[in-house]
């Protein structure tokens, strides 16, 4: 095994695919949840792009365009199938541009 497939049988966050309906999915039910702590509706919420990393259940990077060139970063996380929870908004970052890179935080 080289120490990149170490690198990522160790947790590391994936890189950056284009958001999959299951993405966008995942973005639509946080949705809620971030305009509450916000206190602002977007008038756009399409997820552009994510990354994953898998550790005791995913969590997901979502870059989501919320205005013309206006983005939020989303984490998500989603526990393990058996344990029967809802996916949960751990942290997020405002005021992101198209341009701003994902990256864990």
């Amino acid at each position: 095994m080289s120490s990149s497939e170490e690198d990522v049988a160790g947790g590391a966050p994936s890189e950056t695919p284009p958001a999959t309906a299951e993405i966008q999915a995942i973005a639509d039910k946080i949705g809620g949840p971030l305009e509450e702590k916000e206190n602002k509706r977007y008038p756009t919420f399409k997820a552009t792009e994510y990354k994953s990393q898998v550790v005791a259940g995913t969590n997901y990077f979502i870059k989501v365009q919320v205005a013309d060139d206006d983005f939020v970063h989303l984490r998500v996380f989603e526990s393990l199938p058996q344990e029967n929870k809802a996916l949960a908004l751990h942290n997020y970052q405002t005021s992101k541009t198209k341009q701003d890179q994902l990256a864990y935080f």
